[in-house]
């Protein structure tokens, strides 16, 4: 049986890998210090091949591994805005912790990197050899360049010790077990929408974002570790564009709600475009996103509204121990 270490196992994107690896029978060592990570993300795993220990990626536990995925690190801007020191920490020390456990262990190696490494892109679309145009003190920083540092420590290895390690460049996904608070566009819109308040749009809304539906990230990073080369980068992301203002109509259409368009003052250093290009994924790792923005929002939206009827049940006093409080997921609290 396949053994794998995931990093940051109960985020958004990783929860959704460990369920992945789940269902191709492997055993998952899941780290996660559930600084943004949640725990109900792998409550439904309860009583399968998955053992959480309750750690920083930068002590996550030597052991055998046959593969090591690093996802480890805060990912939305409230998140690394406010944990900035913890952002640079798990994507340095987290980073040189689990290479060293691949190294000893002999384990494939996957960094799960950032679109946000290009910056605010002058080129259109991104290919993996476009260097970025980047504001290394800038607010968005901490998250940038972490990951930027990242890539290069894992190039290192592969250059100084023939490490089998390979890294994806994902791009905004979207789906289920999205953060509500989480601050990035798909679930503020969803969020604001669901409520029937007003869906605020930073800027002139003409910014572009492209979406990719998350079981196509996931499938985009298994196929990076099956197919990717030692030493490359890959990106991920669905390459179609959308205008901010029209994905926050689309949203409102689709919630059926009564929320107008709010427009504020732009961010600092909101990025205009944002679109893959995805050639060299399809072409080495032949992948490439199957699920449009049309079938993907849908199935998210609906999520959303579960997701709130089931917070606000859960928050009424409570007799008796949920299923998920009953589960027999292992745990293996820091010592």
């Amino acid at each position: 049986m396949k053994r794998v270490l995931v990093t940051g196992g109960a985020g958004f994107v990783g929860s959704h890998l460990v369920d992945a690896l789940v269902r191709g029978a492997a055993e998952v060592h899941v780290v996660d210090s559930f600084l943004t990570g949640r725990p109900r993300n792998l409550a439904h795993l309860s009583g399968s091949r998955v053992v959480v220990h309750r750690l920083d990626a930068a002590k996550a536990p030597y052991g055998r591994y046959d593969e090591i995925y690093h996802l480890a690190s805060p990912a939305s801007p409230p998140f690394y805005s406010r944990h900035q020191r913890k952002t640079l920490l798990v994507n340095s020390l987290g980073t040189l912790r689990t290479l060293r456990i691949a190294q000893r262990c002999g384990a494939k190696y996957l960094l799960a990197s950032t679109s946000e490494i290009y910056g605010d892109p002058l080129v259109h679309p991104q290919p993996e050899w476009y260097r970025g145009n980047v504001n290394p003190i800038g607010p968005r920083s901490s998250y940038d360049e972490g990951k930027r540092f990242a890539e290069a420590l894992v190039i290192a290895f592969v250059r100084e010790t023939n490490l089998d390690a390979r890294i994806v460049r994902i791009f905004n996904s979207y789906g289920p077990r999205m953060r509500p608070d989480d601050g990035r566009m798909p679930s503020s819109f969803i969020s604001s929408a669901l409520r029937g308040e007003p869906v605020r749009i930073d800027g002139s809304g003409n910014q572009t974002r492209s979406l990719c539906y998350i079981d196509d990230t996931v499938s985009g990073i298994r196929a990076a570790m099956k197919r990717g080369r030692a030493g490359e980068a890959y990106n991920i992301g669905r390459p179609d564009e959308i205008s901010v203002k029209d994905f926050a109509a689309m949203v409102i259409r689709l919630v059926g709600s009564s929320s107008k368009l709010e427009f504020a003052a732009p961010r600092e250093e909101d990025i205009r475009q944002r679109r893959p290009d995805i050639r060299k994924a399809r072409r080495e790792l032949n992948w490439s996103p199957r699920v449009p923005l049309g079938r993907g929002l849908p199935q998210t939206i609906a999520w959303f509204e579960r997701d709130r009827l089931e917070s606000a049940a859960s928050a009424r006093p409570r007799t008796r121990a949920s299923s998920a409080d009953r589960g027999m997921l292992r745990v293996a609290e820091a010592s």
